[in-house]
């Protein structure tokens, strides 16, 4: 009878086998002797990580360390960030504009969209000029808004975001988040609703941050979302389920599988990794990252 290796076995393996470590973790950046060559990626997947779960290192350090690993993307980072990416020549993947931005207080709501427009007039051309291509962007929460009249204000607002962002070859790129156990109320909580938003406003610098993590807690069916909405997602986010943590064996997904949804789409934006590390040695957990992501 054939054997076939548990879910557990092959994760564990893959990750084990590219980093060249045993039960415990010996992988660490403080080795000199590390160089980046000795972790090969095999360029399906674009990678990328978001700023805010590694903010216990400076982004200069962020920097060196996903260098050293291989990739040259950190996600959702500002204006003031790019001079310091820029001198490691490392990618910024997912922009934030200059200001708060928030993600409660969004375009669905007339109260805040006058003072979002400016933020996002202005940071599109910086961002054309360094050369950045997604600029974040949130509904923010319904507060008592029906679907219909969020998704038209949303419209009202972007209608004058685009012409900039259009002229400068940015794409908005609206995040969706589930608003059943971490954005109580987010608007823009279903890849459906997202997609329609896509449809209404019909350009090619508006489309979806899909992020995984999130849509797997408010309503699954991952790869079939993916491969049913691929043409409106930009870009895509990890977490482990529950938790936002590791993206290992100890949460649901299996994301080798659901990488390789991914790259059958014909996807080459980039995946950013967005779990809170718990490891010893953070970076080891965002290497193990890259790996199981790596198909």
């Amino acid at each position: 009878m054939t054997q076939h290796k548990s879910r557990r076995e092959v994760i564990k393996n893959i990750a084990l086998g590219a980093m060249g470590i045993g039960a415990a973790s010996a992988f660490s950046f403080a080795d000199k002797n590390h160089h980046s060559e000795d972790f090969a990626l095999k360029g399906n997947i674009n990678h990328s990580v978001s700023r805010w779960t590694f903010n216990y290192l400076s982004l200069d350090e962020l920097c060196i360390a996903v260098k050293e690993i291989g990739f040259n993307a950190i996600d959702l980072t500002k204006p003031a960030d790019w001079p310091i990416m820029q001198k490691h020549g490392v990618y910024a993947s997912m922009c934030y504009t200059a200001g708060d931005n928030n993600l409660n207080k969004g375009l669905n709501n007339p109260i805040y969209q006058e003072q979002l427009i400016k933020e996002y007039a202005e940071t599109i051309p910086v961002m054309a000029k360094a050369g950045y291509k997604n600029l974040i962007c949130f509904t923010g929460k319904r507060d008592g808004m029906d679907d219909e009249t969020g998704m038209k204000n949303c419209m009202s607002a972007l209608s004058k975001i685009l012409p900039v962002a259009e002229k400068n070859g940015v794409t908005m790129v609206m995040e969706l988040l589930n608003s059943k156990i971490d954005h109580k109320d987010y608007m823009c909580n279903r890849v459906e609703w997202g997609a329609e938003l896509c449809k209404r406003v019909g350009s090619e610098n508006f489309k979806l941050l899909f992020d995984i993590y999130h849509m797997q807690i408010q309503e699954g069916d991952i790869m079939r979302n993916i491969k049913d909405y691929h043409q409106y997602i930009a870009h895509y986010h990890t977490g482990g389920i529950p938790g936002r943590h590791e993206i290992n064996d100890t949460q649901e997904l299996y994301y080798p599988a659901v990488m390789k949804a991914i790259v059958e789409t014909g996807y080459k934006g980039y995946v950013a990794q967005e779990f809170t590390p718990t490891y010893k040695n953070k970076l080891d957990s965002l290497k193990e990252a890259i790996t199981i992501c790596d198909v």
